[in-house]
């Protein structure tokens, strides 16, 4: 028996949303900041529990062990604990590179007046950190060398807290966040590259320089496969790793020659994609498992395939590489480099060290300090303002995640000290440290959105189709749309559908004081007004079988908000009229105003 062609459309349809809602939840798991976050902590924790034990030597025995590739006689190998630091960190600071690229390019650092406030604060939370730790070290020559170790953000860390915060806080505050740990990381890379590497050696600067040279006429002559550009920045690492500068600034460098830009003609290609998906539905059997439908299978590849060049090659690595990085290689880094020991460790010279102040007071203080200062400073100046909806109180917040080193800091200890008991002590300032900015600035900033709450503000997030982009805020996309069912304002609804609809990221502060949109207190209190208020008209009305339906709804299904289905309710047992009548009178009661008024 065949399908109609309408059942055979509505089947193709649903094949395809089902492979798109399975991709997207795939997609949202791996692009989370909290969850990324939440796998760093758990290697984290786990390096400490076993640098304490037992176990540990054999632990150290396991990193050091020697991979590489005989040739004839000889061996190039590096240890396992290298081959992570050395290469692995190089690809995160691939990643790093896509990213400043992308603010640089059309992200928040491409107009300057809107990138100075974060540009500012980030060199004030270098510089201020800088300052403490050489309060401590400045007399000790082979401590001071240390002092770029307080100066560097985590930005998976920084960001997967605040993400726990949901649409608790503005959205401003995400922005500035974000875009500040992208302007640390340039300044830790600058760091990296110029103070922190071996004696250079000119030869292998040279082939570096050569091999870049390479890299940017690729670019300029328009090659936008991936393959070539990998494979020759793979050369790149190995001459600048070679020259002595660390290698990771290879993975920066590379990412700065990857297009970011598309080589299919737009306009052409939604005519051809718009034929091709017509072909997709016309071969389509929908009582043919799909392995056996060659026709539709290769129509669908060749959309794929020109599909996937419509993306600009950077975007398709930072896509790709995000999970790996964040899920793969930063956990990794954690578990080889969290390990500090306290057995057989001279424990009282670690407390006493100045190292220890340096670093622990240099992130939890310094950080902080500098940020605030610097873009208190900048504002006052009226050089740039606070992003909108954003106070001071959700500054020294974020001020203080700021203070959350970990990652990069960790790293740039392993640079700084030879001693391996030094390197020990900044580990355990930077966690000590990285631990305490995060629980502070986490509570000053639920602070800051339990007293939002209490006057009546609530923020409203719409973020565009961009889901890896660690500003878009998933969790709190999702929170928002709980809170706007909860709300049923159709002016704020089409506000943030239009916003969604341009892309981005997008916000919508919803006041609901005594003179906002809902008039008083909180959802809670605003939902409790309508209930009262229609019970009360249908108590007065002595209509018992409504009202018993109208309660019904109220303590109903909680994906469903009261309002929408007391709404449904009445439309249906009463007509139109009658619910544009109960709407009014709602409006008036909770209010004060008149439905006209409040339009």
């Amino acid at each position: 028996m065949s399908s109609t062609p309408a059942k055979e459309q509505k089947l193709f349809i649903n094949e395809v949303q089902g492979h798109q809602a399975r991709y997207r939840k795939l997609i949202q798991f791996t692009h989370s900041s909290t969850k990324a976050a939440g796998a760093m902590l758990v290697a984290a924790v786990v390096a400490l529990i076993v640098a304490n034990t037992g176990a540990y030597e054999a632990f150290l025995e396991f990193w050091h062990t020697e991979v590489g590739v005989f040739f004839g006689d000889g061996f190039a190998g590096m240890s396992l604990g290298h081959v992570i630091n050395d290469i692995f960190m190089a690809i995160f600071f691939l990643l790093v590179g896509l990213e400043v690229k992308y603010e640089l390019t059309v992200g928040e650092l491409t107009n300057i007046r809107q990138a100075l406030l974060p540009i500012v604060a980030a060199v004030g939370g270098v510089l201020a950190p800088i300052g403490i730790y050489l309060v401590f070290n400045a007399a000790n020559p082979e401590t001071a060398h240390g002092w770029g170790v307080p100066t560097a953000t985590d930005i998976a860390f920084a960001l997967g807290i605040l993400a726990l915060l949901g649409n608790r806080v503005p959205n401003g505050v995400r922005v500035f966040l974000s875009t500040l740990a992208v302007a640390d990381d340039i300044i830790a890379i600058l760091v990296i590259a110029i103070f922190y590497g071996h004696s250079p050696s000119v030869p292998w600067l040279a082939a570096a320089a050569v091999v870049l040279l390479v890299l940017v006429l690729m670019n300029r002559n328009h090659i936008y496969s991936l393959i070539p550009y990998l494979l020759v920045g793979a050369v790149l690492w190995y001459c600048v790793y070679m020259s002595g500068v660390h290698a990771t600034i290879a993975g920066v460098l590379l990412a700065f020659t990857i297009p970011s830009g598309s080589r299919v003609n737009i306009k052409s290609f939604l005519t051809w994609s718009g034929d091709k998906v017509r072909e997709a539905r016309a071969a389509f059997e929908p009582e043919m498992p799909v392995i056996a439908q060659g026709n539709y299978i290769e129509t669908v590849q060749d959309l794929s395939r020109v599909a996937r060049q419509v993306v600009p090659p950077a975007t398709r690595l930072e896509h790709r590489l995000y999970p790996w990085v964040y899920f793969g290689i930063l956990p990794l880094f954690a578990l080889t480099n969290a390990d500090v020991s306290f057995l057989g460790a001279d424990v009282g010279a670690m407390l006493s060290s100045p190292v220890l102040y340096g670093v622990l007071l240099g992130l939890l203080v310094g950080k902080p300090l500098g940020i605030v200062l610097f873009s208190f400073a900048v504002v006052k100046t009226k050089l740039a303002s606070l992003p909108e909806n954003v106070n001071w109180g959700h500054m020294l917040g974020a001020s203080i995640l700021g203070g959350v080193g970990f990652t990069m800091a960790i790293f740039v200890a392993n640079l700084a000290f030879p001693d391996e008991g030094l390197v020990a002590t900044a580990k355990l300032g930077i966690l000590a440290a990285s631990l305490l900015a995060g629980v502070l600035g986490f509570l000053l900033l639920f602070l800051q959105a339990k007293a939002a709450h209490k006057r009546g503000v609530a923020y409203l997030s719409a973020s565009g189709d961009d889901i890896a982009r660690q500003t878009a805020g998933d969790e709190a996309a999702r929170e928002s749309e709980e809170l706007l069912r909860g709300i049923e304002d159709p002016v704020v609804k089409e506000e943030l559908e239009a916003a969604k609809k341009r892309g981005g990221v997008f916000e919508i502060a919803v006041d609901l004081g005594p003179t906002g949109l809902l008039g008083g207190g909180s959802i809670g209190d605003v939902r409790e007004a309508v209930r009262n208020e229609v019970v009360r008209v249908l108590r007065e009305e002595g209509n018992e079988e409504l009202l018993e339906k109208v309660q019904e709804d109220f303590a109903g299904d909680s994906d469903r908000t009261p309002l929408a289905s007391v709404e449904e309710t009445l439309l249906r047992e009463r007509g139109e009229d009658a619910l544009k009548d109960a709407l009014a009178r709602e409006d008036e009661d909770v209010t004060g105003m008149s439905g006209e008024d409040k339009k």
